[in-house]
């Protein structure tokens, strides 16, 4: 067995935050919009949740629905939520965006991370939509602060996805690979064992740490019991 797995959680607001701390939770992911698949939050929101808990946080940077920056004037937009976000203490982000076929949109993912000052950053479920996930990942394996691809494997989710995050996880080291593997998209608690057996260490929940839905917020009981299953 690795080491001990990383557990991130969605958060919408402060109360999600620190019920997802409570019961384990070793980094928050923070969107809004969950309706839109999670857009850039608030500064006040990132306010109140940095203020209420002391685990990590990854501030989303997304603008509206679907996997494209837009014009110049949205990733001008964008620029400018970075930075502010940077300037309120944020350090983490997440962030990801394709082009019309599909590839990765360099340009602007590279204009963005500029305005992150270094900060580490995830590359999000968009390169679940790449025409080309190899050449996505070659195409920002230079880029300053990328650490992290969080992917299902598959657009349909983890189920779909599983044979690609296995044969993934294989090439672990090598040029486009060595940003840490966070599963999530659809994942399920059955998928854990056989995800832990090739050495991933990173999870992400979104709807699992909410057992009554979006509408209830973050279940601390529910997030433990990842925390266990995954600390084995």
């Amino acid at each position: 067995m690795s080491k001990r797995a990383a557990l991130e959680v969605i958060a919408l607001d402060a109360r999600d935050a620190v019920a997802a701390q409570a019961g384990g939770a070793d980094r928050l992911e923070l969107v809004t919009d969950m309706a839109a698949d999670g857009l850039t939050p608030s500064l006040a929101t990132f306010a109140e949740i940095r203020a209420a808990v002391d685990i990590s946080l990854r501030v989303m940077l997304r603008a509206s629905d679907g996997f494209a920056a837009g014009d110049a004037a949205a990733v001008d937009a964008l620029v400018r939520d970075a930075r502010a976000l940077r300037a309120e203490g944020a350090d983490e982000f997440v962030l990801g965006f394709l082009d019309e076929e599909g590839a990765a949109d360099v340009a602007a993912i590279e204009r963005v991370v500029a305005a992150l000052d270094g900060a580490r950053w995830t590359f999000h479920r968009a390169i679940d939509r790449a025409a080309d996930r190899d050449a996505l990942r070659k195409q920002l394996a230079d880029l300053e602060g990328l650490d992290t691809y969080l992917t299902a494997g598959a657009a349909g989710g983890v189920g779909e996805g599983l044979p690609v995050l296995l044969a993934e996880a294989g090439r672990a080291g090598e040029y486009g690979y060595r940003q840490q593997l966070l599963v999530g998209g659809g994942l399920a608690l059955d998928h854990v064992p056989q995800l832990r057996a090739v050495g991933i260490d990173a999870f992400h929940i979104g709807g699992a740490a909410r057992p009554e839905g979006w509408g209830a917020g973050v279940s601390a009981e529910a997030v433990a019991l990842w925390r266990a299953v995954l600390d084995g």
